[in-house]
């Protein structure tokens, strides 16, 4: 980590710079290493990733819904259609330039947080969509629906704890390519 005046300048696995902001958003430089050390070294067709990224989540869809971000409208798609399936439920949350330009920065290529707490999801989905070059991507932010102590609604196929929101999706996903 370099220091510039007051800010601390993170060099990514991919090369770019994130001006560290908030020290309690490290998840997302962690992850941004890993999907674009996938991309690189594996060089996959699509790449999905479930995090429990932010508490912004929660705070827009509950505690019963997760969030989805993505850059292919056709992987998106096909998600939704797996999440109608297995009622695990997703909402599309909108990543278009001006939430990208929310994460641009002075002294660095971006920002490890948005604009205040403005749209938090989608700008950690932003910070996460600049380590990917090419590939489609989704994100599914899972902070509200992993664990079913927080649930508004109790759900049958949900153990009590750890709910492992995902499994089911992913593999009708998968099944269903």
């Amino acid at each position: 980590m370099e220091k510039h005046t007051d800010q601390e300048i993170s060099k990514l696995y991919s090369g770019k710079t994130a001006e560290i902001l908030n020290t309690d958003a490290e998840g997302r430089l962690i992850l941004a290493d890993a999907l674009s050390y996938g991309e690189k070294h594996y060089s996959p067709k699509v790449i999905i990733d479930f995090a429990t990224l932010t508490g912004a989540c929660i705070i827009a869809l509950g505690t019963n819904v997760a969030g989805i971000v993505s850059n292919n409208e056709k992987l998106t798609n096909k998600i939704n259609e797996s999440s109608k399936r297995t009622m695990e439920e997703v909402w599309e949350l909108p990543l278009n330039q001006d939430y990208m330009d929310m994460i641009k920065s002075e002294v660095a290529d971006m920002k490890n947080i948005g604009i205040g707490r403005a749209a938090g999801t989608i700008t950690a989905a932003a910070f996460l969509r600049s380590a990917i070059e090419n590939t489609p991507w989704t994100h599914i932010d899972i902070a509200g629906v992993a664990w079913t102590q927080i649930a508004t609604k109790e759900k049958s196929y949900n153990p009590k704890g750890a709910t492992g929101f995902g499994v089911r999706l992913i593999l009708d996903y998968l099944q269903n390519l």
